[in-house]
This record gives C-alpha cells, structure tokens and sequence, in this order.
C-alpha cells in the first residue's frame, strides 16, 4: 500500500472493464505496467515458474480452474489465492448441453457432408436422402447422463438435463450441502464411480484439474462404460487419458468424445469433435467473472474478507466500531491465537473482536483492536512460528 493509501493491482490478462469498474480509483491503481502490485488479477496467464513480487498480498483468477497458478508456493507465503466459482457456470452448462445434441444427432459430420455437396438441385437432394443414414441419431428423453463433479457447473447441467427428460447421475464424494440443495430431485446422487461409468449412456466431466483428477478417465473407466457410450469433457483436458481415448474410439467402445481441448492426437479424428476452449467465451461470462474477481480483491485488501479462496478458508468479520483491524495467515497449528492475544496484550491494546478460521493445514485470523498498531508489533506477530503473513488495514 503506498503513501496516498491506494492499492495496486496488476492485469497479467486483459479483464472486462465491467469488473474492473467495481475497484474505485480513489482506493486503487490497476493496469498491466503496475509496479510492487498488492495484487494480481489474471485470467489464463501461466504463474508456475514465474517470481512475483514480495508486495503481493493476493491473487485473483477471473475463471473457476487455477491449475495456471502455483497454489503451494503462494501458501507459504499466505497469499489467497481466489477464483470465481458459479460466474461462468452458464456459459458452460450451455454449450455441455450443446455437447449433447452434437453427440446425438451427429450433427458436425452432417453438417461437413453437407457443406461438401455440388451439383445441381436434383443431384443434391439425391445425394441427400442416400447419405443422411449414415447421420442416424438418437434422441435424449429416457437416456441416461452421468455428471461427474457436482459443483456450480455440474449441478446446473445435471438440472438442464433432467428437464429434456434424461435420467441423471451425479458423482461427487465431495459435494457440499450448498449445491446438493441446488440439485434437481429427480437427479440420483451415486456414491460410486463405476456405478455412474456402467449406467450411462453419456458421461460429462466437471471436476478441476487437481493430481487426483489427473487421468481421471483411463482405460479402465473406460472399459467400464457402456459399449458406444458418448464422453464429454469441457473441464479440462488431462482429466482424460488421451491415448486411452483414442483407442476406445477405435475400437467402437466410446461413440464419439466431445471437448474443449484440441491436440494433435485429436484433431481430425472421426468421432470427435473439438472446440477451441470456448467453455465461458461469452461476452456475459467474462463481465461476471471479472466482478467477482474484482469484488473478492477489494474485499480482501480493504476489510480482510476472503470469499472463494482455493487455498484459505472463508472469513468474514463485520468491522467493530473505530477499531483497527490486523489479518493474519498461518499455519494450522495449537495456541496460535493465544500467541497473537499475548503480544497485543503485551503492546496493550484490546481486542474488540476476532475471528478464527481454518482449512486443512491452512488458518486464518482477523483481530479488531482499540488503538493504533505500530509496525514494530506486526513485526513481532510475523516472528511467530507459523505466521505466513501479517499486516494491518
């Protein structure tokens, strides 16, 4: 933070300016030439290898994947990492459920056999009524989806496809009480995934990319499946076992695979169809994302709050009345708290609120205080073992 009390926040990708609108100039400087940025925002730059400055307190991915960012290194350090759940899950769910129908209908190879036809009118349509057998689909109502990952977006698939009358599965050991209430009742929540692979006639992948979900789907899921079954994948695409793909393909065990992932092992191969990452290319998906990124910064930079962090767990405390407010990342570790309250009794203020907060190995404590906090006590509160950060706002 500098002397005119603003916060600086650097773009490594360009951001909707709807987003960007929410952060208030008088409070903060943002643009991709800041320097000693307290705060990053990105969308799809690659973080893994890149040293950030020492001054970043945060950093914001306008997306919900944040595989592009080294989430451990930044944990140590105590940064939040944050990324935006739900504000794509729209754009998302709808082209899943355009997944569906191109997979049903055939409807890109048709599509190509008619973009090739010459001739005259007579001849077309000869060629028309000879070759539209090879296109015969199927229809939805009565076919069964698996969706494996039951978060913002899964569950909105999972609704979608029941109301065109599919039978639904849903998968997700970890679903939380928030997005089960959001499911369709007619949506059947398996506990197994083999369950889910065997039942289907069409398995749809919602998962992040995290090293459990790495190859996810291999070659003995997909000997699981039923025969011609239909795979989609618009998370992302080493959730998938590519060569197993192709071989399940070729073998007629898969019927078609559908993603958002091209490669040179995919392209141009009968039975799949590639998209070009267009997942939350909408003009409406990038806007909410971006407020939502911005929201979550200000946030967290101004008050403390953190909402959708991957790493620290959610914190909320409304501000006491003419107190000063200390934030503070730690390890997830005994008399923590008692440490902190110690040395602020010590330097004699009193504490008029706190909260603590954990996640894992992962903690986090907000402290409201009567009086000022001089630098010197942030100093002794970071020399705690186990504080990976601290400052006061």
């Amino acid at each position: 933070m500098g002397e005119d009390m603003t916060f600086a926040i650097k773009t490594l990708n360009a951001i909707s300016h709807t987003g960007l609108s929410r952060l208030p100039k008088e409070e903060f400087v943002v643009g991709s030439d800041v320097d000693s940025p307290d705060a990053l925002m990105l969308r799809s730059a690659n973080l893994h290898g890149v040293e950030i400055p020492a001054s970043v307190l945060a950093v914001a991915r306008a997306g919900a994947g944040t595989n592009n960012i080294p989430i451990a290194d930044y944990s140590a350090r105590g940064i939040p990492v944050f990324n935006t759940p739900g504000a794509n899950a729209n754009a998302v769910k709808e082209l899943v459920i355009a997944a569906l129908f191109l997979a049903a209908r055939n409807i890109v190879p048709a599509a190509a056999f008619a973009h090739r036809l010459d001739g005259d009118a007579p001849s077309m349509d000869k060629a028309v009524e000879a070759g539209k057998k090879a296109y015969v689909g199927f229809e939805l109502p009565g076919r069964t989806l698996g969706v494996i990952g039951l978060g913002a977006i899964g569950v909105e698939v999972a609704n979608a496809a029941a109301s065109l009358g599919m039978r639904v599965l849903g998968y997700d050991p970890a679903v939380t009480v928030e997005h089960a209430w959001k499911l369709n009742s007619k949506v059947e929540h398996v506990t197994n995934l083999d369950q889910l692979l065997k039942r289907a006639d069409i398995v749809t992948l919602h998962v992040p990319l995290i090293d459990p979900t790495r190859g996810l789907i291999g070659a003995e899921q997909l000997a699981t499946m039923r025969k011609s079954a239909v795979l989609v994948n618009f998370a992302r695409g080493p959730i998938v076992d590519e060569p197993a793909v192709v071989e399940a393909l070729e073998s007629g065990q898969l019927r078609a695979y559908i993603c958002d992932f091209p490669s040179p092992a995919l392209n141009k191969r009968d039975k799949v169809v590639t998209l070009p990452h267009l997942g939350a290319s909408t003009n409406e998906a990038e806007e909410n994302c971006a407020r939502m990124a911005a929201d979550q910064l200000r946030d967290y930079l101004l008050e403390g709050t953190i909402v959708n962090s991957v790493n620290f767990p959610n914190a909320s405390l409304a501000r006491s009345e003419g107190s000063n407010r200390i934030a503070i990342a730690n390890s997830n570790v005994p008399n923590m708290v008692g440490q902190i309250s110690t040395l602020l009794a010590e330097a004699g203020l009193n504490i008029a609120d706190l909260l603590n907060k954990s996640r894992g190995e992962l903690a986090y404590t907000l402290v409201d205080v009567e009086g000022e906090v001089p630098e010197s006590l942030l100093d002794e509160i970071r020399g705690i073992e186990g504080v990976l950060s601290a400052r006061s706002l």
